[in-house]
């Protein structure tokens, strides 16, 4: 049986051999998608040399964070934000993956504690269209980001983005590309963005060949996830 070391190993291996088939011209970063994971689970991850971590659940996060505050982990909120829950996710994250509005924007700026850096922020596109997802239109991105890009307490870092799944590699690129399409847009208006968050389990290599600096994988390490917790699930949402 392998063990969440062996994963992380052999991911690592997966990251390195696409770089150099691809030619990749950016560092990768893993960030280990850890909802409805143990504490344990994650502390083993975190003593095999994994250090950035991404939630989906923010009470479930919360308490994960408060049994593994020993640890210097780089938490990343890449979940659905609700209004409410702006406070405590700009109290508690490094970065943000998830912001689609500008409201969402504003409250995290204006929740960021001033003793933190300003909390880095990626602005989710909606690349396939699809109703059932967050994202902001590829339409409105620019407006957006320009305005994001002026709060005081955030700093805007980049794009991610959860196309509809898709089995074949070519189809998969030409969906990234869309998105590093926008990105490479929004940074001839002047934005000084520098990370792409894009890729997951079944598609991270096609993402680094479109040029992904980080890639977000969490069945491949951790195996199947275990049912969110009933609190999680019913606050939890778009």
């Amino acid at each position: 049986m392998t063990t969440i070391s062996d994963n992380l190993a052999l991911i690592q291996q997966q990251i390195t051999d696409a770089q150099a088939r691809f030619q990749a011209s950016q560092p990768v970063t893993l960030c280990a998608v850890s909802k409805a994971q143990s504490a344990d689970a994650m502390r083993a991850a975190y003593h095999a040399g994994q250090t950035v971590f991404g939630e989906n659940y923010l009470q479930e996060a919360l308490t994960k964070q408060a049994q593994l505050d020993d640890c210097a982990i780089a938490w990343h909120f890449i979940g659905p934000i609700q209004s409410n829950k702006t406070q405590l996710i700009a109290r508690h994250f490094d970065w943000v993956h998830s912001v689609d509005r500008l409201k969402i924007a504003q409250r995290l700026s204006d929740a960021r504690p001033t003793e933190l850096p300003p909390l880095n922020i990626c602005l989710q596109v909606n690349i396939s269209e699809e109703a059932s997802k967050s994202g902001a239109s590829g339409q409105e991105l620019l407006q957006l980001a320009l305005n994001i890009n002026q709060l005081p307490r955030l700093r805007l870092r980049g794009l991610m983005a959860i196309p509809a799944p898709c089995s074949d590699f070519a189809q998969q690129r030409d969906q990234f590309r869309q998105v590093r399409v926008l990105f490479e847009q929004l940074n001839r208006h002047g934005l000084s963005l520098d990370t792409l968050s894009i890729g997951m389990s079944g598609d991270f290599a096609a993402a680094i060949a479109e040029g992904a600096t980080l890639v977000r994988i969490g069945t491949a390490i951790f195996g199947a996830r275990s049912t969110p917790s009933p609190t999680d699930s019913a606050t939890e949402g778009t």
